[in-house]
């Protein structure tokens, strides 16, 4: 098992163009320099998009971070958000793809003079890639509940690796993730330098407490997509929702955990660190927040 993010192997993917700076490619002639700042270094930012009725779900939210980290890593953007929307609506139609449909957005800073981490021997304007396929999460991800680990990887402060910024450097997470695998798990619990817990490995964490949900205080997690938009949720459909410090201890005694993220939506947890969450099976706050979350992407896509 991977966690919220197995799927079943589409054939249509082996003929798939994919995007390079505006030009298409078929799929095994798609390729960057090796001298690209994303292969030398795990240097730009990155962008995993749902496509649902033609459309691509909470798009401008995605561009916006996009833009935002490109900024905070002083890579210049050439494309306009603008453009790069038209883009990844092109590559869609040149796939003939409306439904079931993955996109992995990638910028690097560009293609460098020689291997070495100064940006100011980058020679091109940032390397954008485009790659959208058929991808989806298996049905029963959203109800038959995933195993995490907590490892002891920490998610660290914002000035030796800001945890807001969705870098293509995710060494961090897959240390992480390697550990829960190791011990068995689908994917893995991470706490903050202090010892709350923050985030997992590929998505965001919450617990149900006495009908209230919890999440962490944000401050050493991404800046999620979908846990923004359920945190909103809660708050627009009357359930107590708190982003606040709390413990393994809480996360122990809880009555339900899910995690959520782009891909599989909002997925139950069973277990955690050999403890059985709840009964062990999917609980009634969960499966409220993924009827009213399949909602607001109906809403988003129409």
């Amino acid at each position: 098992m991977k966690g919220t993010h197995e799927y079943q192997d589409d054939p249509r993917n082996a003929a798939i163009l994919i995007d390079i700076n505006g030009e298409h490619f078929n799929r095994d002639e798609a390729k960057v320099s090796v001298f690209d700042s994303g292969f030398v270094l795990g240097d730009g930012v990155w962008e995993g998009l749902r496509v649902h009725h033609g459309k691509i779900a909470f798009l401008q939210q995605h561009l916006d971070r996009l833009y935002e980290g490109a900024k905070a890593l002083d890579i210049e953007m050439d494309v306009p958000a603008q453009e790069l929307e038209q883009r990844l609506y092109r590559v869609l139609e040149s796939n003939t793809m409306t439904e079931g449909v993955h996109i992995r957005l990638m910028v690097s800073r560009g293609v460098k003079a020689t291997p070495y981490q100064d940006p100011r021997i980058t020679i091109t304007p940032p390397t954008i890639v485009i790659i959208p396929e058929y991808k989806e999460a298996l049905p029963e991800t959203a109800s038959r509940g995933i195993r995490l680990f907590t490892v002891h990887v920490r998610r660290g402060y914002p000035d030796v690796l800001d945890p807001k910024l969705n870098s293509l450097s995710k060494l961090n997470c897959i240390t992480a993730c390697i550990q829960a695998t190791k011990a068995g798990a689908d994917e893995a619990l991470m706490l903050d330098p202090h010892g709350f817990v923050a985030t997992c490995n590929s998505t965001h964490f919450f617990i149900v407490r006495r009908g209230e949900v919890w999440t962490s205080s944000g401050d050493y997690c991404l800046a999620g997509i979908t846990r923004g938009n359920v945190i909103a949720l809660c708050e627009n459909n009357k359930i107590v929702i708190r982003q606040k410090n709390f413990s393994l201890t809480d996360v122990y005694g809880s009555d339900e955990a899910f995690v959520t993220g782009t891909f599989a939506g909002l997925a139950p947890v069973s277990e955690i660190d050999g403890r059985v969450i709840g009964d062990g099976n999917r609980g009634p706050v969960v499966e409220k927040l993924q009827t009213l979350y399949l909602k607001l992407l109906e809403h988003e896509c129409r």
